[in-house]
């Protein structure tokens, strides 16, 4: 008897232990960008649709100084997930490239989707003489966030004229949304700005502000593309903003979402599957990014990835009947 009423409580207390597990989510943090950019919104739609879908996971965004920092707080396990250029990640992933990465590479860095093309852009006070990139040289100029991709971008930017930082009379540093207003009370004189077309602040800066955006020629770009290939010609079409009524040379990127090799498997597919297919419409239609609906299809999210899926990334592509490449395939571990 006595056994008996023992082996009883061992067997009530063994499944009350697991009923908490049967119920537990996985807390995931969404390293995104700027609030007034575009990397945050979409990361706050994100963690939204997964947060009502009903899955065992939890998601919250988190604004950072985007990609640079996305990719090193995955590393150092600060963030699970990420929204990073397609050319940041390689530097991250591969340990090269760019300075926060030289000979530390992030090998748990793994890709998810290829989200949409975001693009260089330019804009400068009008009257301050500024035409073209060569003109930055002897100005104030915001050269983006500390730990982000337009920074780094800038730099190489730059070089195609032959300048840098130094040959700026103050590269200035900080928020997008601070550098509009900068450059709306005339502080500075150009800022630029590595981001979806049609983002806030620049939307904001040309209500405000008596300013254009600086074209980059076909040269200059062929050029840069020839150092850097993840660079491509764009054409930012005439009304993107208002008062811009002329079409626009510049660069392109690509916003890339990444992830942590140490999520499961299963965590990752059911993020996958639940985003980018069973609530699709909602990630075209409910966040507040029209580049998503514009250019993300499941068949085209892996055109530009730069590093090895997460295997639950993997099992999500196959299932929808895309083809992953063996050089995005993950790691032996």
């Amino acid at each position: 008897m006595l056994l008996r009423t023992i082996r009883t409580v061992l067997v009530f207390t063994l499944l009350c232990g697991l009923a908490p597990l049967a119920g537990a989510k996985t807390f995931i943090t969404i390293g995104s960008g700027s609030t007034t950019g575009l990397y945050y919104p979409t990361a706050v739609g994100i963690a939204k649709i997964v947060n009502e879908s009903g899955i065992p996971v939890r998601a919250n965004a988190r604004s950072t100084g985007a990609s640079v920092y996305n990719c090193r707080a995955i590393g150092q396990g600060q963030l699970q997930m990420g929204i990073a250029q397609n050319n940041i990640a390689y530097y991250a992933y591969n340990g090269k490239g760019v300075q926060a990465f030289e000979g530390k590479p992030i090998g748990k860095l793994r890709g998810l989707a290829v989200l949409y093309p975001e693009t260089i852009q330019i804009l400068a006070r009008k009257g301050q003489g500024i035409e073209s990139v060569a003109d930055l040289k002897g100005k104030r100029v915001y050269v983006g966030d500390i730990g982000s991709g337009t920074e780094q971008d800038v730099k190489h930017l730059l070089a195609v004229y032959g300048l840098s930082f130094d040959d700026l009379k103050a590269p200035v540093r900080g928020s997008a949304g601070n550098a509009v207003g900068l450059l709306r009370d005339g502080r500075i004189d150009a800022m630029f700005y590595t981001v979806g077309l049609g983002a806030s602040a620049i939307t904001e800066a040309a209500q405000t502000a008596p300013i254009d955006l600086v074209a980059i020629p076909q040269a200059k770009i062929d050029e840069l593309h020839k150092k850097y290939a993840f660079y491509t010609a764009v054409t930012i079409p005439s009304g993107t903003y208002p008062g811009i009524d002329h079409d626009v040379s510049a660069v392109t990127l690509k916003a890339t979402l990444v992830a942590s090799a140490d999520l499961p498997e299963d965590v990752v597919y059911q993020f996958m599957n639940t985003v980018f297919n069973k609530h699709l419409q909602s990630f075209y239609n409910d966040i507040q990014n029209p580049n998503l609906k514009k250019f993300f299809t499941v068949k085209s999210a892996l055109d530009g990835m730069p590093i090895p899926l997460h295997p639950g990334a993997v099992k999500f592509f196959r299932q929808q009947g895309v083809t992953v490449p063996d050089d995005l395939m993950p790691p032996a571990s």
